[in-house]
């Protein structure tokens, strides 16, 4: 399983990395596993990234729920499991893991 391990580094993110989040989901791109409206706990405070983790993201002005689903070097490559209603690195293409917000914890999916 690839992973991603990096220090805590300025970043173009509006804020600082906060210990938990708490956002609710909004739209359908990470649907079934994350329904509209659902809440999730996410922390900005993390070791490593590996593909398969939930992570929230700053792109494009606003934040985005993806999975990793693939990791090179410092990019990511993030999708919404719901491909069909998914704006996502297929329309965006690769990001610098510095967009990364935060790794979900909770729902664990």
């Amino acid at each position: 399983m690839k992973s991603l391990k990096f220090s805590l580094q300025p970043s173009r993110r509006p804020n600082k990395r906060s210990f938990l989040l708490l956002r609710q989901v909004s739209g359908d791109s990470m649907l079934p596993a994350l329904r509209p409206g659902f809440p999730v706990i996410a922390t900005g405070h993390y070791k490593t990234l590996v593909v398969g983790d939930v992570v929230i993201i700053h792109h494009g002005g606003l934040e985005k729920i993806k999975r990793i689903v693939d990791i090179r070097k410092d990019r990511l490559f993030v999708r919404g499991d719901n491909q069909a209603h998914s704006t996502d690195s297929r329309s965006f293409g690769w990001l610098h893991a510095s967009v990364v917000v935060a790794k979900v914890l909770w729902p664990r999916c």
